[in-house]
């Protein structure tokens, strides 16, 4: 046991030791930190990811972060390893997040070109400023028939002949509904991008 926490020590006291050559630019100790610790890094990445080729792509990102941000790790704070592998987690979980982000964007699209209404400009508008996530979030500011209208058709799959079937009213007051609740849901956007544009310009440089 004495001689594997040993072990241990002297990997934690080796590895410190080339963060703060690479810090200073030592090429030749980033070539022996990444072969002492790259699969260690990929092995955590590939756990979350489970996907090989996005691990390797994690773990290049990892090391090209150690090459330009070595000086910041703090020894105080805890071993080189562990912060390798947190920086990895924090990647690996990054990536998951931007690829259900981007799947449910294209289910939402592949949902809305089913039914055709992508011809319509304020839908791609709409569509194309705002995630998934963004745009079921802001259903709560319509009022409940635009609501009713847009859940029908594009989460639960009525076409909306089905819909104005389903909420007794005609096909024009359901194109209507909807059309109006995109409307509603655009300036939400282009409002906020415009807050956001008048928060940017008032920040000091």
């Amino acid at each position: 046991m004495a001689t594997v926490a040993a072990t241990g020590a002297d990997e934690t006291q080796r590895l410190s030791e080339w963060l703060r050559r690479i810090a200073v630019g030592d090429c030749g100790n980033f070539a022996d930190l990444y072969r002492a610790t790259a699969g260690r890094v990929y092995g955590m990445a590939v756990r979350v990811l489970r996907d090989g080729s996005h691990a390797e792509e994690i773990t290049q990102e990892v090391f090209l972060e150690v090459w330009n941000k070595a000086d910041t790790f703090d020894p105080l704070r805890g071993s080189p390893l562990a912060w390798l592998l947190t920086l990895a987690h924090r990647r690996a979980i990054d990536r998951v997040r931007s690829e259900q982000s981007r799947t449910d964007r294209e289910s939402l699209a592949a949902r809305l070109d089913h039914r055709r209404d992508y011809d319509d400009p304020v839908v791609c508008t709409v569509i194309s400023r705002m995630s998934s996530d963004a745009f079921e979030n802001r259903l709560d500011e319509l009022t409940a028939l635009q609501r009713q209208a847009l859940v029908a058709t594009y989460y639960d799959g009525f076409t909306q002949h089905e819909t104005a079937r389903l909420l007794g009213v005609g096909l024009p007051a359901i194109k209507a509904r909807k059309r109006d609740a995109l409307l509603k849901l655009k300036r939400l956007i282009e409002s906020e991008n415009e807050t956001a544009q008048t928060l940017e310009r008032l920040l000091p440089s």
